[in-house]
């Protein structure tokens, strides 16, 4: 029988979910994300997990954790500090109990609270006693998840202890369903085409699910179940949607404008990995995804690709794109469409491989022998990696150059709303082929793009010469010629910069009337816009600039920079962008940079923004 709840209506919750790494953690975060999107709400989430594969059970350096904030409005970050916390064991409730809200909720597995688990977290006494004070600031739940799970399957006596264990995430996932009136159809879908073939763990997790969610109905645990509205989307079809996929989608729609397969290369690298296997899966749209036994195999294989008259893209993360460097740098000398994803990820060498971070707009930029240019793109947002990816095939097949996009750990795991787009609305690309071998050059150039003409291998009568070696201007020749080289390393640069006259503008956001602007690039933009409105409730005053295009700089930006009074560069390093913009443009500059392995969070942007705006005041 249904015990009677209050029902309390709220329009933002943070909610995190945090355990072991084989305790299911991402695919918990992952179907309450799901739910919550067919709920409409506007969401954005942070899975965060460790570099090991499988960490020792119960220590805090294994813990992986996934963060969603949803909310009846439009929100921009995964939320600095969580109102709900579910924990599945005192490992997890270790490294994030100090991130709690005051008053909030922090649900505990307690089967898990026993003296051994204790002390392999690091605390000293039970943080569930009832004399010990570590939680009093919070509301604790505790409920023996593990024990109810295997009470909710006990009449499953084919299935094995070890497996019924397994389905603990299950339930502890139809819990916070329940606390927050998330429907259980979708997550039985999933369930349903995960586990179809293998009907005993559908059943298992099933009934687990509904365990959790039947309990809370049933007894007196949570006083309160709480309803968020749904958000005042723009009309349209949505999904859940992440970096990966809008990535591989976005791949796949430039490739149908085109007409052209995909040959994408990459080695097993995290974070790259996951846009690799995504394509993978689908083969059936003419593509390639092609694992070689090595990252120079990659990038040479999609440059032979690009050669051949096909879409030759390549992915990895900074390790891999310094292998892949020489290549590249053949690419700007043979002057091919090749297109490289560097999903950046945190730290110099191994680094934090799981991690994320912005460290490789220099290497982008200058980490290439001698003066060799290329277009670099970064997306700004999980659903914003589907345009990001459709231009950078843009820009290389028009401008017949390398193209680098500078994705993120954080965007290719992190999970938003996406309105499914009108794919008619995406303009047609023409490839370009010359066919006709009357009057051919192969340096000969397009007078508007300067790009050369991109003939496939074998095309009759259009035979010509590639390779490293450098090239006499329009013959395409072997030359050490000093003047032709000059000229040669002056026109591929140009040929970038010519770009300029082909990107939109900067767009200003926030208070455009401010006298402190903020500059930004990639992900960045979250943290900017969500302090912008904490700022504004203050009556304070902040304007954003956000950049997706970083080599060649959109026409306008300068132009921008030099209207406000004061500009701070954000980004997830110690200044690249910053020592760009210096020397660039002669602009002094204020600077917000970190490199911990997670977004800036807002409360901290604020805290700068103020101080800031209190120094403009000063003078």
């Amino acid at each position: 029988m249904a015990v009677e709840k209050q029902l309390e209506e709220l329009e933002m919750v943070t909610v995190k979910f945090a355990g072991d790494s084989g305790d299911g953690i991402q695919i918990t975060g992952d179907q309450f994300g799901n739910t919550t999107a067919i709920a409409g709400n506007d969401f954005s989430t942070f899975p965060d997990f460790p570099s090991e594969i499988r960490a020792p059970l119960g220590t805090t350096y294994g813990v992986s954790s996934y963060q969603i904030q949803f909310a009846a409005k439009d929100i921009f970050t995964p939320g600095d500090t969580p109102d709900v916390l579910v924990c599945f064991n005192p490992a997890a409730l270790k490294v994030n109990m100090s991130t709690v809200n005051k008053g909030g909720i922090i649900v505990v597995n307690e089967d898990e609270f026993v003296p051994k688990n204790l002390k392999k977290a690091g605390f000293e006494s039970d943080p569930l006693d009832p004399e010990d004070t570590t939680l009093q600031d919070f509301r604790v739940h505790k409920i023996p998840i593990t024990t109810l799970t295997l009470k909710a399957l006990e009449d499953m006596e084919e299935m094995g202890h070890q497996d019924k264990l397994r389905c603990k995430n299950f339930l502890a996932l139809g819990v916070v369903s329940w606390l927050f009136q998330r429907p259980l159809e979708p997550i039985e879908n999933f369930l349903s085409k995960k586990f179809g073939k293998k009907p005993l763990i559908l059943e298992a997790n099933t009934k687990a699910l509904h365990a959790g969610y039947n309990m809370c109905d049933t007894m007196e645990i949570f006083p309160i179940m709480y309803k968020i509205p749904a958000a005042k989307l723009e009309p349209g079809t949505y999904r859940n949607i992440n970096g990966a996929l809008a990535t591989s989608y976005g791949l796949l729609a430039a490739a149908e404008k085109i007409e052209l397969p995909i040959v994408y290369c990459g080695y097993p690298i995290t974070p790259a990995s996951e846009v690799l296997h995504t394509l993978a899966a689908l083969k059936q749209f003419d593509v390639a995804a092609i694992q070689t036994e090595d990252e120079i195999a990659a990038v040479t294989m999609a440059l032979g690709a690009a050669y051949g008259g096909s879409l030759g893209i390549t992915g990895s993360s900074g390790p891999g794109i310094a292998l892949k460097i020489e290549a590249i740098n053949l690419a700007v000398m043979t002057e091919l469409p090749l297109i490289i994803f560097n999903f950046m990820r945190s730290g110099i060498s191994t680094g934090m491989p799981t991690k994320t971070e912005q460290g490789d707009l220099a290497m982008a930029l200058f980490g290439r022998p001698s003066d060799s240019h290329l277009i670099v793109l970064a997306p700004e947002s999980a659903s914003d990696c589907f345009w990001i990816s459709i231009e950078a095939v843009r820009l290389a097949t028009k401008y017949m150059t390398p193209v680098m996009v500078l994705s993120e750990g954080f965007l290719i795991n992190a999970s938003e709303p996406w309105k499914l787009p009108d794919i008619s609305s995406i303009p047609k690309m023409d490839a370009r082929f010359r066919t006709e071998p009357d009057g051919y050059l192969p340096y000969k150039r397009n007078k508007e793009t300067l790009a050369r003409d991109w003939v496939r291998v074998g095309t009759k009568g259009l035979e010509h010469t590639i390779g490293g070696l450098e090239k006499t201007n329009e013959t395409g020749a072997i030359t050490q010629d000093p003047e032709n080289h000059d000229l040669m390393t002056r026109l591929r640069a140009e040929k970038v910069q010519k770009v300029q006259n082909d990107i939109p503008d900067v767009e200003v956001l926030g208070d455009k009337d401010a006298e402190l602007l903020l500059l930004g690039w990639g992900s960045s933009i979250g943290s900017m816009r969500a302090s912008a409105e904490v700022i504004a409730k203050s009556g304070r005053k902040v304007a954003i600039v956000n950049l997706r295009y970083l080599n060649p700089f959109p026409k306008n930006l300068e132009e921008v920079l030099r209207k406000y009074k004061k500009v701070a560069v954000v980004e997830l390093n110690l200044g690249q962008l910053n020592m760009v913009i210096r020397s660039k443009f002669m602009i002094d500059t204020a600077f917000l940079g970190r490199v911990t392995g997670q977004p800036i969070s807002v409360v901290e942007m604020v805290e700068f923004i103020n101080n800031e705006l209190d120094l403009l005041k000063e003078h």
